[in-house]
């Protein structure tokens, strides 16, 4: 695997691309699709240069604010843009390699973000060809530095579009997975399932519902499928809150692997449930959907706040608690526990595309021991006879099938409570041969991309003995 990289580490520290005073950023609001493409520059370069969350730079509360004074059509657009433009980073950035032998001259480093931008329009978009270039071109000039070079991002942009097809046909384990990524997966899985696992992070995801009951009558009203998990899976991209009884609360967005912990631990009215790192709230409606008394834990207080709002809509009550999971304490055990503890989110990979360009291999060795600690924690909470559904969104073994094997060798009060496909209504296929729970993203193959896949989960079910 190459890292096919054009810029210098050193380029790359500098600020991203963007221009520099309001009389620019007038003139460009006055060229329709040129912020768009500014903003999606500046975001792309948040993320591979800033290690910044993509989600987070399209928050209102971001800093800076990428998209202010921006309509809602050029934000669309610009998340387009950027959403593409991080997930096909690895083969747009190989193109550019290929095209710019020299690499670009030191003092126009921030030419990468508007090239990129622009190539994800080229590559990967339903764009015209002339208007990526021109717009791209329109933006350089806008800076005093890039002005310069507006001449060479036009060549570069219309090479590209000429060799089109020469970049289009590489295998994103190749390209669009870091080198570090793609040997675990291989390891792991066998090289043709991470070739599929990185095929399907090119596509764009799904949206999963839980419903409250009667899913089949669902997927008829919201024009969806229902899942051998139970989930709604729906066949347009219709947005979230124009979708049939959204403000009556009959359901909520949730990854049909993210769904299944929650079912496997089996809670029975009122049995009191500890949800720990509970935010943003899907596990906890699905616990208290079944009438237990639900306790939602989280360290971060802003995301309970958003867990409370989805919680009022969705007509569901939980106790919310801000603690640290790793310390937490209470003045009576609980019968059952949900962990879905913090990880690398390597299998959400589909869905936050800057995961890849933001973690790093020495990532992992906290957040097992992080794990581990809380693990160790959520073990002295549970009443004897009490259940522990552990889970994380990770393909990583020492994240999953590792970290219990080794919480159940210093715990012989533990025990794992198999997982059964029939009675647990869970796939076969996702049931590992020790009885836990494994999916993978290129699990649910289908030839319509929107209909297949689901997020990449690990999940054991323990027992605190009698």
């Amino acid at each position: 695997m190459r890292d096919n990289r054009p810029f210098s580490a050193k380029a790359k520290a500098r600020a991203g691309f963007l221009p520099a005073d309001a009389a620019r950023e007038a003139e460009a609001a006055q060229v329709p699709g040129l912020q768009a493409r500014i903003a999606a520059a500046n975001v792309i370069a948040d993320v591979a240069q800033g290690g910044h969350r993509l989600d987070e730079r399209f928050s209102p509360q971001a800093v800076p604010y990428r998209l202010a004074g921006m309509e809602p059509r050029d934000i669309g657009l610009a998340r387009s843009i950027a959403y593409v433009g991080v997930r096909r980073l690895g083969a747009i950035r190989h193109a550019l390699a290929l095209l710019l032998e020299k690499g670009l001259p030191k003092q126009a480093a921030r030419l990468e973000w508007p090239l990129v931008a622009a190539a994800a329009q080229i590559l990967f978009l339903d764009v015209p060809d002339h208007a990526a270039v021109d717009l791209a071109v329109r933006a350089v000039r806008l800076e005093p530095k890039t002005t310069p070079f507006a001449g060479l991002v036009n060549g570069v942009l219309r090479n590209l579009i000429r060799r089109r097809e020469e970049f289009l046909g590489a295998d994103p384990l190749d390209l669009d997975t870091p080198a570090w990524l793609a040997q675990r997966w291989i390891k792991s899985y066998g090289e043709a399932q991470a070739r599929a696992i990185a095929a399907i992070h090119m596509q764009e995801p799904p949206i999963d519902l839980t419903v409250k009951s009667d899913a089949e009558g669902w997927a008829q009203r919201l024009d969806g499928i229902v899942l051998p998990t139970g989930s709604v899976r729906l066949r347009a991209r219709t947005p979230i809150v124009e979708l049939d009884a959204y403000a009556e609360g009959e359901w909520w967005v949730q990854d049909a692997a993210a769904a299944l912990p929650a079912r496997l631990l089996a809670v029975e009215p009122d049995e009191r449930v500890l949800d720990m790192c509970a935010a943003p709230g899907g596990k906890t409606a699905q616990l208290a959907l079944a009438r237990a008394q639900v306790t939602a834990l989280d360290r971060s207080a802003e995301r309970l706040k958003l867990l409370a709002a989805n919680l009022q809509r969705v007509r569901l009550h939980a106790d919310i608690a801000v603690g640290d999971a790793a310390s937490y304490s209470a003045a009576r055990p609980f019968d059952a526990i949900l962990l879905d503890a913090p990880c690398s989110a390597t299998g959400t990979i589909r869905r936050h595309p800057d995961v890849p360009w933001i973690k790093k291999p020495g990532d992992l060795d906290s957040l097992v021991a992080l794990q581990s600690r809380i693990l160790e924690r959520t073990a002295s909470l549970l009443r004897p006879g009490g259940r522990l559904v552990y889970c994380t969104c990770s393909l990583e073994p020492e994240e999953g099938e590792a970290q219990i094997a080794s919480f159940l060798r210093r715990h012989p009060e533990m025990r794992r409570a198999p997982i059964d496909a029939a009675a647990d209504r869970v796939p076969a296929e996702f049931v590992t041969p020790d009885g836990d729970l494994r999916t993978l993203p290129s699990y649910w193959p289908n030839e319509d991309a929107r209909l297949a896949g689901l997020d990449g989960f690990f999940a054991a079910r323990l027992v605190r003995r009698d």
